[in-house]
């Protein structure tokens, strides 16, 4: 009897290795058809984008190792569920108000502009909504309670902060001006979707009373099995009447950051991934641990800083609430307060 378990057992493994194999194939073929093409750069070899200090993600070999040696932490469904679910009214006051909503997903109030960064209400950061990473918590402000919705930044094009789903139904409804990182604008274009803009590292580009600027970041991009690297990956610095960062999804690199603090001074808020870092050994080229989110805060000299990219979808090892916990040890180790990084509950304004 057991052993007939355990044949059915392998064979529900292979069927869903296969199963896997084919949609990354489909979708691999589908996002490789129209792929980047410009000047050779620092971050750019004429057919890929590479992270300027070396970092690649990990190959087969890495990953069949992680596969095998994982012990993920546990995670409880729909913990903390309040989602705002009143329209939020625009900003009238000279100050920043940021909104966590959750994952990387935050709305950014600044100069009269509602600004949202990697937006995603779906269930699933997948490529369908029946498999992939689940939500373990609803998004923390109901979609209808959105005011209308100015531009839209997306860092790159992984599934959990370029979801498809949401960015048609913010055009359906919103029709914002999104900016995305050079390559990603093929992926608007085949939805119908024209008001999009690329921008490149260091580009700055102006809309309405703000300026937007790409800033370096050190990750890789891929929605499909053929299409690695082929779009860039990046981070934003909002300049209006007070200055905003959001580093989108990066690995720790000294040079980067210190160099963004240094050419923009007076940060007034960062917005510092602290998610998905365990096993560090795997994670650490592509994301930043809590105590390296702290370096980074350090580096920019940044005024506040705040958390994101945690508590949503499990994409890596460390257990629910980790990331915070951690994020206060390293907070303590550098005699910063609480108040200066914050990490933020959903649904719930902070004013800067």
């Amino acid at each position: 009897m057991k052993i007939k378990k355990l044949r059915s057992m392998g064979v529900y493994i292979l069927s869903f290795i296969f199963l896997s194999l084919i949609i990354s194939f489909i979708i691999g073929c589908k996002s490789s058809k129209n792929v980047y093409s410009g000047e050779v750069s620092n971050h750019y070899n004429g057919k890929k984008f590479v992270n300027t200090n070396g970092n690649k993600e990990n190959g087969l070999k890495e990953v069949f190792k992680f596969l095998r040696t994982r012990k993920p932490g546990v995670w409880t469904k729909d913990y903390e569920t309040y989602s705002r679910d009143t329209l939020i009214e625009n900003n009238d006051t000279d100050n920043i108000k940021l909104i966590f909503v959750n994952h990387s997903t935050f709305l950014i109030q600044l100069d009269s502009l509602n600004i949202l960064t990697d937006p995603i209400w779906s269930d699933r950061c997948s490529p369908v909504q029946w498999f992939g990473p689940k939500r373990n918590r609803p998004p923390g402000v109901t979609f209808q309670s959105l005011p209308n919705i100015d531009l839209v930044l997306i860092s790159h094009n992984h599934y959990d902060h370029l979801d498809k789903n949401t960015i048609l139904e913010l055009q359906k409804e919103h029709e914002p001006q999104f900016i995305v990182p050079l390559g990603v604008s093929h992926f608007f274009k085949r939805l119908g979707i024209d008001n999009v803009i690329e921008i490149d590292w260091n580009e700055e580009v102006e809309f309405k009373s703000i300026k937007i600027k790409g800033t370096p970041a050190v990750h890789f991009s891929s929605r499909g099995a053929f299409d690695k690297d082929k779009t860039l990956w990046c981070g934003y610095l909002i300049e209006g009447s007070k200055k905003i960062y959001f580093a989108g999804d990066t690995g720790y690199d000294e040079h980067i950051f210190k160099k963004i603090g240094n050419k923009n001074p007076n940060i007034d808020v960062s917005i510092i991934p602290i998610g998905a870092y365990k096993p560090n050994w795997f994670m650490s080229s592509i994301h930043t641990n809590p105590s390296e989110a702290v370096q980074i805060h350090l580096d920019l000299k940044t005024k506040n800083s705040v958390a994101t990219h945690f508590g949503t979808f499990a994409l890596a090892d460390e257990g629910q609430g980790e990331a915070g916990k951690d994020l206060k040890i390293a907070l303590l180790k550098n005699k910063i307060t609480t108040d200066r990084f914050i990490i933020p509950d959903e649904g719930v304004f902070y004013e800067f």
